[in-house]
């Protein structure tokens, strides 16, 4: 699941937006593009760490903001440890089993029903990148219901 968003893309919209681009967000440019997963603050300070010396996990944690700010990845809550981060782009939401604890995309398209009704009922506007339906997924469903 690479992202086909580079990190030249990214310095791009960084400079755009009048901020400096340096080594340490040049670092989790890195670390989103190349990553083939959603991972936490924790996982991407870890990479970057390999990449840049003396970055702190407060620094990541920054950087992630700013990233979100120029809408550049998003973070999501999967239900059980610490919010996810990933590239904008793709189409996807979460769901996550209570059971094993597992997290799946899912096109959006399947809360577009959902989100039509919100709207038309309560003028409410969804947002399903931001956190994970909750369920039993399939394999644990067959064992334990």
């Amino acid at each position: 699941m690479s992202s086909t968003v580079t990190v030249d893309q990214i310095v791009l919209v960084v400079r755009a937006h009048g901020k400096r681009v340096t080594q340490p967000k040049r670092a989790v440019a890195h670390v989103l593009c190349d990553s083939e997963g959603h991972l936490t603050a924790e996982e991407i300070s870890l990479r970057v760490d390999s990449l840049v010396e003396d970055v702190s996990p407060s620094t990541v944690y920054r950087i992630l903001e700013e990233f979100e700010e120029l809408g550049l990845c998003e973070h999501t809550h999967t239900g059980h440890g610490a919010a996810v981060y990933h590239l904008v782009g793709g189409g996807h939401a979460h769901v996550t089993c209570n059971v094993c604890g597992g997290t799946w995309q899912v096109p959006t398209e399947f809360f577009d029903g959902l989100a039509e009704q919100l709207h038309s009922s309560q003028g409410f506007h969804l947002n399903p990148h931001h956190v994970a339906l909750a369920g039993i997924c399939r394999e644990c469903a067959a064992h334990h219901l």
